[in-house]
């Protein structure tokens, strides 16, 4: 096969990673794998998969530097099981600042605006870092607001006039309340954009799904929706075209696998495995990230030709059968989105006396009878499944999306055993 600039890429990589990676090292050993002699996508593929519990049992070996070499060390979130420590180098530092340049410019975002980051830049968290890094880069202005209450952001966005938001959309959300309630005229305020982080802001087909909707009905600003890890320590991004999300194939090779590990189809789900390209401290090769997603059609409206993917529409982990029904929480989220009277909710699956997955989602005990018994018939008519309901005080369920030293809200608890 003809060799592109990212080939060439990937093949420095892989030799890299078997010079200097304890694991690859001894992984490439035992399989008797030689980097240099993997020409062809079908040769890469020869390859196993690196899994999230392979990270977690084996994270030190993953380092490919000595220890004077870290610069900046993150955790994951631990949205699939327990986090893992990814280790920077400064060069690391330097490509994560890279991959956040582009990524803003992608939105539409320039040298003369100023951006408020509403996440937190402390607890070990790579993306408060990684905007931090490439706004600098760009020469934008930078408001760094943190994770801080909704009056917060509105006080600094009347001090400081930042033209664009980077905020998960359910605190978006939180803060368009904050604001009605408080009779703020966010509608005439400095903000015309929001970079969209850490939630699916679209469905699969590119359509605002019930979260998006909801922000977009109540504010006439653009969002952008992105897509990231810690791990792969990339982000895909959408452009103003909002189509997909692109690639930034100088940065990561991509792959979508059926449940064989064997490509799909162009416009077919599968899981999503990465290999971030030019990765020093922690290099990974063909991680699966876990989350389904599909190929999009690879030319654009803005020019770029380097491919795009589509919104995750679920975790293959937290992949669920109700009844027969395959369901992932996402579709459940959409639902519970879309309602008009819900403010909060907190979903849980777990095991039924028979061995089946049991779905249930805990709402607030403020609720009348006649909303228990709308919410239901949503669920029940867009599921083809009946959830169970359980209501809770407004306090319990906010404990259980907000638990100690969590960065983000969760919204969904997988009880199943592991490895099931």
């Amino acid at each position: 096969m003809a060799e592109t600039g990212q080939w060439q890429s990937l093949k420095v990589h892989l030799k890299y990673a078997a010079e200097n990676s304890p694991y690859y090292k001894r992984l490439f050993q035992d399989l008797g794998i030689d980097p240099l002699n993997i020409h062809t996508e079908a040769d890469f593929r020869q390859i196993p998969v690196t899994t999230k519990e392979q990270l977690q049992e084996f994270n030190q070996d993953f380092v490919s530097v000595p220890s004077d070499k870290l610069i900046d060390h993150v955790t994951t979130s631990g949205t699939l099981g327990k986090p893992v420590s990814i280790a920077l180098t400064d060069s690391d530092l330097d490509r994560l600042a890279l991959n956040e340049y582009h990524s803003f410019r992608m939105a539409g975002i320039t040298a003369g605006d100023k951006v408020q980051i509403t996440t937190t830049l402390d607890r070990r968290f790579m993306a408060g870092m990684a905007y931090f890094l490439g706004l600098r880069k760009l020469g934008a202005g930078i408001i760094r607001t943190g994770s801080g209450l909704p009056i917060l952001q509105w006080e600094s966005i009347a001090r400081f006039q930042p033209t664009h938001l980077v905020a998960v959309p359910s605190f978006l959300l939180k803060m368009l309340e904050f604001a009605i309630a408080n009779k703020i005229d966010y509608r005439s305020s400095s903000i015309k954009a929001a970079i969209c982080i850490g939630e699916p802001l679209r469905g699969g087909e590119g359509n605002l799904n019930a979260l998006g909707g909801k922000i977009s009905s109540l504010w006439d600003i653009e969002l952008y929706s992105t897509y990231a890890s810690t791990e792969m320590a990339t982000a895909f991004t959408e452009c103003q075209f909002h189509s997909g999300h692109h690639i930034q194939q100088d940065l990561i090779y991509t792959e979508i696998l059926d449940e064989n590990l064997e490509p799909v189809a162009q416009g077919e789900y599968g899981e999503l495995v990465v290999t971030p390209l030019g990765t020093e401290g922690m290099p990974l090769i063909r991680y699966a990230t876990g989350d389904v997603v599909k190929y999009l059609e690879a030319e654009c409206e803005c020019g770029r030709t380097g491919g795009k993917i589509s919104s995750i529409t679920g975790r293959k982990r937290h992949k669920m059968k109700i009844k027969g029904v395959s369901i992932y929480p996402q579709h459940v989220m959409d639902i519970l989105n879309a309602s008009p009277f819900l403010k909060t909710y907190f979903i849980q699956v777990s095991l039924d006396e028979f061995g089946g997955d049991r779905l249930s989602v805990s709402v607030s005990d403020r609720l009348h009878e006649s909303e228990i018994q709308n919410l239901k018939e949503a669920l029940t008519s867009g599921l083809q499944a009946t959830p169970v309901i359980i209501q809770l005080p407004e306090r319990e369920i906010e404990r259980l999306r907000f638990p100690k030293n969590s960065r983000k809200p969760i919204l969904f608890q997988d009880l199943r055993p592991s490895g099931r």
